[in-house]
């Protein structure tokens, strides 16, 4: 068994979702760069991502639910 973030509805977020592909350290280091100041350019190539997931996880677009419980599965 382990615990996982899960949203209002239940359902799994962030680095614990099935289809995530990034850490939720990964994500805290873009949104700390850009907030230094760091152009998304700069970040995706700094974090070899793509400069939209840069920008869209800056905008808030991409993993922005914050986590309202914790679960356990298997």
């Amino acid at each position: 068994m382990r615990t996982v973030a899960v949203n209002d509805a239940g359902l799994r977020i962030g680095q614990d979702h099935q289809n995530a592909k990034y850490t939720d350290g990964e994500v805290r280091m873009v949104i700390a760069l850009h907030e230094d100041g760091m152009s998304y350019g700069r970040i995706a190539d700094k974090l070899d991502m793509p400069k939209s997931t840069v920008a869209s996880i800056c905008r808030g677009d991409r993993r922005g639910q914050p986590a309202c419980k914790w679960k356990e599965v298997q």
